[in-house]
């Protein structure tokens, strides 16, 4: 009976003891499984952070690209825009030419009409009262054609260089 009560009174203990490891072990279990889930969270985390960062650098690259572009295009306009004003300058230097020519034109047109009228003032002086009928000269035709038609350069608007 003594080694019946023992064994009883040990396969009570063994399944008192049964019971608190199988809790243990659920205990075990439930912490497992939190662990791997914050684990498993962690990785996700990482994984999206990574992706994140793949994505911020690929971005960077992007606008470093396009601020280069930029730059590049705002060269091109600033060089074309001094292109414009060298030929604007050149325009109204040759402009300015042209009007010079135009009144020496005048001027020597002028000199030969004046040329003209002594040559017939001198014509009628010689042949006193005499009719003669002359030959209109080339400077008359050519001061009527004219005439004062002439103007001059107009001038050239100016082009602002904005830079952002």
């Amino acid at each position: 009976e003594v080694e019946v009560d023992e064994l009883q009174r040990l396969l009570a203990g063994m399944e008192k003891e049964h019971r608190s490891l199988l809790l243990k072990m659920k205990e075990g279990e439930a912490e497992l499984a939190r662990l791997r889930s914050v684990e498993g969270d962690k990785l996700a985390e990482q994984d999206r952070s990574a992706q994140l960062e793949k994505e911020v650098a690929m971005l960077r690259e992007k606008i470093h690209h396009l601020d280069d572009m930029l730059k590049s295009q705002q060269r091109k306009v600033r060089q074309m825009i001094e292109q414009l004003q060298n030929s604007k300058t050149v325009i109204q230097a040759k402009d300015a030419v042209i009007q010079e020519l135009k009144e020496r034109r005048l001027r020597l047109l002028q000199n030969l009409e004046m040329h003209d009228r002594i040559e017939h003032l001198i014509e009628k002086q010689v042949s006193r009262g005499g009719h003669s009928s002359r030959v209109r000269s080339k400077s008359e035709y050519v001061s009527r054609y004219v005439g004062s038609t002439l103007t001059g350069p107009k001038p050239l608007p100016l082009i602002r260089v904005v830079e952002t």
